[in-house]
């Protein structure tokens, strides 16, 4: 093993023995629009450990958004480096980005991003399907997630037999699937009424309790409050990053 390797071990490992799921050092990203750069992050230094509910705020333009599509794989920094469950995230292909998406991070996104024709329990399954999870033990954890959300009456509904929290939480139930060791959810509240809202929120409150690392990204105050910690963005930075005092 090469000196590198034995150093990027050695360091992976501290990572995991310090409890941390993301640690970013230095994270810059630089858009191209047309002849300009827009520097949407501009150095973001960031740890977050497991087991921790943080909430992402900033007013637009601030950086929230590709600060969580650069926490959930779904997009690459220009610099600075990202440490996702101990890996290295640079260090990864096309395939194995795919993987730790799949295995290590649960999306829930404001517009639920739900298959229409397919059942509930159908749109839970969508991620062992990718990994290859077999048939049976596939429907018997989906099952088992939409039950945790409360849905196992309604597993066999369409998107439009469901009320938008119900489908908030297939959603949730599909984030939940894979046992993920971070919950990324954007704006999760966003298309729906404060009653419901406060019913979705009271759900993130369980699973983590259970302990689930939960990351929120959101632009209203009283939907980041329930979190224990917010970070707030300004021009692609950290302006503040304080715990929440009850």
């Amino acid at each position: 093993m090469s000196l590198h390797a034995t150093v990027s071990k050695s360091f992976r490992q501290d990572l995991v023995d310090q409890g941390l799921a993301i640690k970013t050092e230095n994270l810059t990203k630089l858009y191209q629009m047309g002849a300009e750069s827009l520097q949407a992050l501009a150095g973001v230094d960031l740890q977050i450990h497991r087991g921790e509910y943080v909430a992402i705020m900033g007013p637009s333009g601030s950086g929230k958004s590709t600060l969580m599509n650069l926490i959930g794989c779904l997009d690459t920094p220009s610099s600075g480096q990202y440490w996702l469950a101990g890996r290295l995230v640079s260090d990864l292909d096309d395939d194995q980005l795919a993987a730790i998406r799949n295995k290590e991070i649960g999306f829930v996104f404001q517009t639920f991003n739900l298959l229409p024709r397919a059942t509930a329990l159908r749109n839970v399954e969508l991620p062992l399907i990718y990994n290859g999870t077999p048939a049976d033990l596939r429907i018997e954890r989906a099952k088992r997630a939409l039950e945790a959300v409360e849905l196992g009456d309604r597993m066999h509904h369409k998107p439009s037999e469901l009320s938008g929290g119900q489908r908030q939480r297939v959603a949730i139930a599909r984030a939940l699937v894979n046992s993920p060791s971070i919950v990324l959810a954007d704006e999760p509240t966003g298309n729906l009424d404060t009653k419901v809202g406060d019913e979705i929120m009271a759900l993130f409150a369980r699973l983590h309790e259970q302990g689930n690392t939960i990351i929120l990204v959101t632009h209203e105050n009283d939907i980041a409050r329930h979190a224990n910690r917010i970070i707030y963005l300004r021009d692609g930075k950290i302006e503040r990053d304080d715990p929440v005092i009850r």
